[in-house]
């Protein structure tokens, strides 16, 4: 539970950035399988500037806790598809 717990409080800065590409993509492309991919792409790119940046020292805290840098961003991704797949149905009952 307590590594839950840090990887939400890691997912926490980049929530409103993820929400506002979930309102790009419903604008776009309102489709799951399109929206699946551009998170994967994203995930990727934020685990790229991570570990390329000063931002890296971040992931020592996330490592003293045994959470690596592979189970941290797949933890992201399953919790961001989580919630933009519930956001996109909700979204498609409306539309």
């Amino acid at each position: 539970m307590q590594q839950f717990g840090a990887i939400l409080s890691f997912y926490r800065p980049y929530f409103i950035w993820s929400f506002l590409v979930n309102i790009g993509i419903t604008i776009f492309n309102p489709h799951i399988v399109p929206a699946v991919i551009t998170k994967l792409f994203l995930t990727v790119f934020l685990w790229y500037l991570v570990t390329e940046t000063n931002a890296r020292r971040k992931l020592i805290f996330y490592k003293n806790l045994g959470i690596s840098s592979f189970k941290l961003f797949s933890s992201l991704f399953i919790i961001d598809i989580s919630i933009m797949i519930v956001y996109i149905i909700l979204i498609k009952e409306f539309i």
